[in-house]
């Protein structure tokens, strides 16, 4: 569930960073990316409704009733976690020095931060990395491949779908035995998440599905290559 919600939202996490820039590509570029848009539609209204009905509500349920010092610190939690994600595929992208940071940062937060309730890394300087195994196959010169709604795990493409399996290993839920231990701690994680992200969606402006797609896809492309793009937006 939580990649259930980082997927399906992934869009919306970049919205702060690309509000203002303009999100209108050619139709022929439309077609190329998003070759299966009938059925990527059928399966996102399918994920809008769940969100809209389930997820989204106790996500608003949660910000209402937690305070705000305990949901920074639980979502500080979440991110350690990613911490490990970030480190394994700095190293196969082979950037030492963002590899370097990511073990400090795990170092500082596990210890100091208490398990990373506190993000101490961040106040050294520390800046947490985003990293992928779906952007690994990106500098490896694997191309993204048509754009994919995929049910439940919301927006990806060929390329990032099944790079989610591997990833999926560097969190902590296959290590967790206890099943009532693993699904309270992934339905906190999911929910967290999506609380995080209810004041982006006031920027999605116009087309839904489109606008999200195109998010998606460009912000894709911004990590793959750490900003260094030509297209300008």
């Amino acid at each position: 569930m939580r990649v259930f919600a980082a997927k399906w939202i992934e869009g919306l996490v970049c919205l702060m960073a690309f509000a203002s820039l303009a999100l209108v590509p050619l139709a022929a570029q439309a077609a190329e990316e998003d070759p299966w848009e009938g059925f990527n539609r059928a399966i996102f209204r399918f994920n809008d409704t769940l969100d809209t009905y389930a997820l989204k509500p106790l996500a608003q349920g949660y910000q209402t009733i937690t305070p705000q010092f305990l949901e920074d610190g639980v979502h500080n939690v979440f991110n350690n976690v990613g911490d490990v994600g970030n480190l394994a595929n700095n190293l196969l992208q082979g950037k030492i020095h963002d590899a370097g940071v990511d073990s400090s940062r795990l170092i500082f937060n596990t210890t100091f931060g208490l398990l990373g309730f506190f993000d101490v890394g961040t106040s050294m300087g520390l800046n947490r990395n985003d990293e992928d195994f779906g952007q690994t196959l990106g500098a490896w010169g694997i191309g993204s491949g048509p754009y994919l709604m995929l049910p439940f795990f919301g927006p990806s493409t060929v390329r990032d779908a099944p790079a989610m399996i591997p990833d999926s290993y560097l969190g902590p839920y296959p290590y967790i035995d206890h099943v009532p231990t693993r699904n309270v701690t992934r339905g906190v994680d999911v929910i967290d998440t999506r609380a995080n992200l209810l004041s982006a969606e006031k920027m999605i402006n116009g087309d839904k599905y489109v606008f999200i797609r195109n998010v998606y896809l460009q912000n894709r492309e911004f990590k793959v290559q750490d900003g260094q793009v030509e297209d300008d937006f």
